[in-house]
């Protein structure tokens, strides 16, 4: 699903993810966490906001799974700016998404003749731990914060092979990349509606799932899950009142037939897909796998 290169416009067939973001307090604990299911991830290096680090795991399709936490001795007025600051600070685990572009001032633009705020982009970028300068263009999308409804845009300067593998291939092989991004939202048909009227979507499936707490809604050929709490004591709704709308889980889509350890037991089927969930207490957040 995320394999091609965006055209212009990036209407829903277009939608290719980039990268998804976990944010956390402690980035080594989060690797650590993170390795104890079996994914590795390496260290990407500080951000020149004097905020923020990451570390991410590459996937095959060129998609990678960002873990962002606080630098050691941050700048605290530049982590109180931060628009993550309220995800790190509590552990949200999923935090925002990004899709991929070649045409961002365009994009934007379209965006904006479709209804939808859109921020004009701006320069950003790090250096990895070897000393390479990485550079893009990024442009939050919607009136939330950066990425968490709508992902926001991204589009390169340097190499984005650079950015999404440093170390020059997959680091790992077990999953094709992120397959969906699944994001928490009050009102289902309302923000249906507004995915519809940003990115020229059909009608989307719906279905319940008890167990996860929601009614869900996915759009045929783009990698978006909708969640509305299916009451005020769902998870999803605990959700929602602390950290506002934006993802709550990810979807990894899996590669062979290795067995993977650390899933919790049984599974659901949504949308035509099996899904299992790697064990939320030794991971501390939601991260699942499809078939």
């Amino acid at each position: 699903m995320s394999g091609f290169l965006l055209h212009l416009p990036l209407y829903g067939a277009d939608l290719v993810i980039d990268h998804v973001t976990v944010a956390g307090t402690d980035l080594k604990q989060m690797r650590a966490r993170l390795g104890a299911i079996g994914i590795a991830s390496e260290y990407g290096g500080p951000h020149n906001n004097h905020a923020t680090e990451m570390a991410l795991t590459s996937f095959r399709d060129g998609s990678y799974l960002e873990l962002i936490a606080l630098q050691p001795n941050a700048d605290q007025t530049a982590v109180a700016a931060h628009y993550w600051s309220p995800e790190m600070k509590g552990n949200a685990g999923p935090t925002a998404w990004a899709v991929r572009t070649t045409k961002i001032t365009a994009e934007v633009e379209r965006l904006r003749a479709a209804g939808v705020t859109v921020s004009s982009p701006g320069r950003s970028g790090r250096a990895r731990p070897d000393g390479v300068k990485l550079e893009w263009e990024a442009a939050p999308v919607g009136s939330e914060p950066n990425g968490t409804f709508f992902p926001f845009l991204i589009q390169d300067i340097t190499p984005r092979e650079a950015r999404s593998a440093p170390s020059g291939k997959p680091i790992t092989q077990n999953f094709n990349g992120i397959s969906r991004v699944v994001i928490a939202v009050r009102d289902l048909p309302t923000s249906v509606a507004r995915y519809q009227r940003a990115y020229g979507l059909a009608a989307p499936s719906e279905q319940e799932d008890a167990a996860f707490g929601a009614r869900l809604a996915a759009f045929p050929g783009i990698p978006v899950i909708l969640a509305a709490p299916l009451n005020p004591q769902s998870w999803v709704a605990k959700r929602i009142q602390q950290f506002g709308e934006g993802p709550c889980a990810f979807l990894l889509g899996k590669r062979g037939n290795r067995t993977l350890t650390h899933l919790a037991r049984g599974g659901t089927r949504w949308f035509g897909h099996d899904v299992q969930w790697f064990d939320l207490g030794a991971l501390g957040w939601r991260l699942g796998i499809e078939k």
